[in-house]
């Protein structure tokens, strides 16, 4: 079981004070990657253009554009709200980046009130997620939302 408190610590510790936005995202997806058991994928998309693009992640190449509305991530924006996702083969519309996917999360991230981009975290494991991770993954979102503000 994950203690998202500290988890939310290590980030602190690893992006306050840093202005850099790719270095700061960067080891946050590796953080996440590294601390949280049986994940394939953990990374950030960022809407540009209309459209959610890749950004830093840790896992397997990814699909760079996700139009908003599609898959598990274009979802969470088109409804502003974290989706849990215990098996992505149920899911409409599912995009399948990655075959070995069987669970998902993703939660958006917000700054000053508006949706910016998401945390999009998979496992190959179906029901990987639950409540508790999904409050402790929005209290990280908040973490990085924070850094994002003193980055821009």
């Amino acid at each position: 079981m994950t203690d998202y408190d500290i988890l939310c610590e290590k980030l602190r510790a690893l992006t306050d004070g840093v202005p850099h936005r790719i270095a700061n995202l960067s080891n946050a997806s590796a953080l996440l990657y590294a601390e949280l058991e049986d994940l394939n994928w953990a990374g950030f998309y960022f809407l540009e253009g209309g459209k959610l693009v890749l950004g830093p992640f840790q896992g397997k190449p990814a699909c760079i554009e996700i139009e908003v509305g599609r898959g598990v991530c274009g979802t969470a924006v088109q409804e502003g709200k974290t989706q849990l996702v215990p098996d992505v083969h149920l899911f409409p519309g599912h995009i399948a980046c990655d075959s070995a996917s069987n669970s998902e999360i993703v939660v958006p991230l917000r700054v000053n009130g508006e949706i910016v981009g998401v945390l999009d975290i998979d496992s190959p494991w179906p029901g990987r997620f639950t409540k508790e991770d999904q409050t402790g993954l929005e209290a990280v979102a908040e973490v990085i939302a924070q850094m994002l503000v003193y980055c821009s």
